[in-house]
């Protein structure tokens, strides 16, 4: 038996009792399976627990460069549950990650959406992307707007008698 035989053959051993290798694991960990090359928007599971972002993925699916969307299936069924509904009312395809590998850590992703094929989009992260969609920027809004309305509105009468 020639070595390249020989290697080819214990290649073959070797992924049946290791399993196939994987290209760049630790990325696909981090991006729900995926490469990041393919990622058009994250949302961590951080971001996820502070507020509500589908308007945020039906806006990204929208724009039809990625329509695949992985969702970490490993968090609570009341979190990612909305994502889901989102996902099947816009026609994308999606997928639960459920292996153990992907973690529920705050720094973890909860939300993948991905093209078939690189896009290189940037940036990817959901608050970086859409701005205007965080609630910390509308809920500072609202109390400046609240503090400086009464007061607003307590002199501006005063001006008007």
């Amino acid at each position: 038996m020639s070595e390249q035989e020989k290697s080819a053959t214990q290649q073959r051993i070797d992924n049946a009792v290791y399993g196939t290798p994987k290209i760049k694991p630790d990325e696909q960990r981090k991006y729900l399976g995926t490469f990041r090359e393919r990622v058009c928007l994250t949302i961590s599971v951080q971001e996820l627990q502070e507020q509500d972002w589908t308007k945020a993925l039906t806006a990204e699916i929208k724009k039809g460069i990625g329509n695949l969307v992985f969702i970490n299936g490993n968090l609570p069924h009341n979190k990612i549950r909305p994502y889901i509904q989102t996902a099947t009312h816009d026609n994308a395809q999606f997928t639960l990650k459920t292996d153990p590998e992907y973690k529920t850590d705050p720094s973890s992703l909860a939300v993948v959406i991905a093209a078939k094929t690189a896009v290189y989009q940037s940036p990817v992260d959901v608050k970086k992307r859409y701005p205007e969609l965080t609630n910390a920027s509308s809920e500072s809004q609202t109390a400046e707007n609240t503090h400086h309305g009464f007061f607003h509105q307590l002199f501006h009468r005063k001006e008007r008698r």
